[in-house]
């Protein structure tokens, strides 16, 4: 039976990462998949969410079309990025990578805890992640995407028929974006455009 992540074009365990260097065509794929996975949260509320996620891809990948040769990897995009005096693209990274570090967070926690409803996993990942760049408005339409998500069976249903299968996939796309993220996590910790 298929699955919402055997029937995607990339994942982030297809993304792969050569020593710390992550393949930024690959990288932007995978971020889409996750874009989706919001749709299957159900709610408009999240409209927001995929919105400024979309954004960030686009910078990237405006980047990586204009400058191909430079482009290879995220890590090649930014220094390329910063040493001609731009930021575009490498602020686009860091937020991409701030919501890929909530979703993450969310869903490993959410995973882990069987009984636990995604409203409680998504906000205290939300706590935990992006709460601290955002502002008083912003906090506040989280904070109402956060009571609209749905239970927990419903977005596990939607996953997939067959449970078993939902949770290895699950599983390992969790593992392959915490390892993606960990990396970002590293590489960004020394870039400043400011």
């Amino acid at each position: 039976m298929p699955t919402f992540f055997s029937t995607s074009k990339r994942s982030f365990k297809d993304v792969g990462a050569e020593g710390e260097q992550i393949r930024t065509t690959e990288f932007l794929e995978a971020c889409e998949l996750v874009v989706s996975l919001f749709d299957l949260l159900g709610s408009t509320a999240f409209a927001a969410v995929q919105k400024d996620m979309n954004g960030n891809i686009k910078k990237i990948r405006d980047r990586q079309n204009s400058h191909p040769n430079e482009s290879d990897t995220l890590q090649n995009l930014c220094v390329s990025e910063l040493v001609g005096g731009k930021h575009t693209a490498t602020e686009g990274l860091v937020w991409l990578h701030r919501g890929l570090e909530f979703t993450e967070k969310a869903l490993r926690k959410n995973f882990n805890n069987p009984n636990e409803e995604l409203t409680t996993s998504f906000t205290n990942a939300y706590g935990e992640t992006l709460k601290k760049h955002h502002n008083m408005i912003v906090k506040g339409a989280f904070g109402l995407a956060m009571k609209a998500c749905p239970y927990r069976v419903d977005f596990y249903k939607k996953l997939g028929d067959d449970e078993t299968e939902v949770n290895t996939q699950l599983g390992e796309w969790l593992t392959a974006l915490e390892l993606t993220n960990e990396i970002l996590s590293r590489q960004l910790a020394g870039i400043s455009w400011k």
